[in-house]
């Protein structure tokens, strides 16, 4: 028991065997999530604000400014997305580190 309890949780082949059954979605929520807010920025920064040009000039109205929605509320979206994938891929850098330990 004494030996079980210096051995790190990384290393024990219990913790290891459990780490190995993850879901797929454990293991790739992290990119999933850096891809889904390149794809937000994307569309609300360069295609939307070129359609809405588009349409508006397709209806002959005057071109207005397109307004991005995910910085309405201050930019709420962007601090809480940065904060996710930065304090994510800080976790995960520790994550890295201690298994090679």
């Amino acid at each position: 028991m004494a030996d079980e309890e210096q051995i790190p949780k990384a290393k024990h082949p219990q913790w290891v065997a459990r780490r190995k059954e993850e879901h797929w979605t454990s293991k790739k929520w992290r990119p999933m999530m850096g891809w889904m807010y390149m794809t937000v920025c994307i569309f609300d920064f360069i295609i939307f604000p070129a359609l809405w040009s588009l349409h508006l000039g397709y209806v002959h109205q005057p071109i207005t400014q397109w307004k991005p929605l995910t910085l309405e509320s201050a930019g709420l979206f962007h601090m809480a997305m940065g904060a996710v994938l930065g304090i994510s891929a800080w976790k995960r850098t520790e994550e890295k580190l201690n298994d090679k330990i």
